[in-house]
C-alpha cells in the first residue's frame, strides 16, 4: 500500500485540481514534507487521511488504495482474461470501454490512473484517443499503456507522439501487461507467490 503520495496523487484521491493540494500544503493545512534539493512536496497516507476527514473529503479512495485502469478494447475474450488477471492480483479497480467514444466519456468522469488502450478500435483509433486525453489539462497525470498486434517502429512513435506512455504487442502475457502497468504506475510489480 502506498504510503507517501504526490500532490497531483493527492489530488486525484481528493478529487480536487493539484493547484488546490498545493496551496492547502503550502499554507500548512495539509502537512508534508519537501524532497531534499528539489521544489517536490510529499504527502504522507495518514496526513492525506487526516486531510480528508477534516474537509468533509469521502476516504474511501485512499482506503481502497487500489489504482483506477480503464481498459479499452473490443475484443471480449481478451478483456475477460485481462479482467481477471487483474481481479485476482487484487490492486486494481478495473473499468471497461468498448470503443474509443465510450473511453472518451469514461475517462472524465472516472479519472483512472491508468489507461490500457487498444489502437485497433471499431470507432476511433488509439492515437485519435491518446491526442484527445492529452488535449485535456486535468488528465494530465493519466498514463497510457497501448497495445496492439500492429509492429511498425513507426506506428508506435507515432503513438508515443500522440500521448502514449508506453506500448505493448499483442498477443502477450498478461503476467507481462501486469509489470508494464506497475511500471507506468510506479508500483511494485506483483510477487509471485
Amino acid at each position: 500500500m502506498k504510503t507517501v503520495f504526490t500532490t497531483g496523487e493527492a489530488a486525484k484521491i481528493c478529487k480536487v485540481s493539484q493547484q488546490t493540494i498545493i496551496r492547502c500544503f503550502d499554507n500548512g493545512q495539509l502537512k508534508g514534507f519537501r524532497v531534499p534539493g528539489s521544489r517536490f512536496r510529499r504527502i504522507p497516507r495518514e496526513q492525506l487521511y487526516k486531510f480528508m476527514k477534516d474537509n468533509g473529503i469521502p476516504t474511501d479512495a485512499l482506503e481502497s488504495g487500489k489504482r483506477k485502469v480503464l481498459l479499452v478494447d473490443d475484443d471480449a475474450e481478451l478483456v475477460d482474461v485481462i479482467l481477471t488477471f487483474l481481479n485476482e492480483d487484487g490492486r486494481f479497480e478495473v473499468r471497461v470501454a468498448q470503443n474509443g467514444f465510450d473511453a472518451g466519456m469514461m475517462v472524465k468522469e472516472y479519472h483512472p490512473d491508468l489507461i490500457v488502450l487498444d489502437v485497433m478500435l471499431p470507432d476511433i483509433n488509439g492515437k485519435e484517443v491518446c491526442h484527445r486525453v492529452r488535449a485535456d489539462s486535468s488528465l494530465e497525470d493519466v498514463r497510457i499503456l497501448c497495445m496492439s498486434g500492429m509492429v511498425e517502429d513507426d506506428k508506435v512513435q507515432e503513438l508515443k507522439l500522440a500521448g502514449a506512455d508506453d506500448f505493448i504487442q499483442k498477443p502477450f502475457d498478461v503476467d507481462r501487461l501486469i509489470e508494464r502497468m506497475c511500471v507506468q504506475l510506479d508500483m511494485e510489480p506483483a510477487t509471485t507467490v
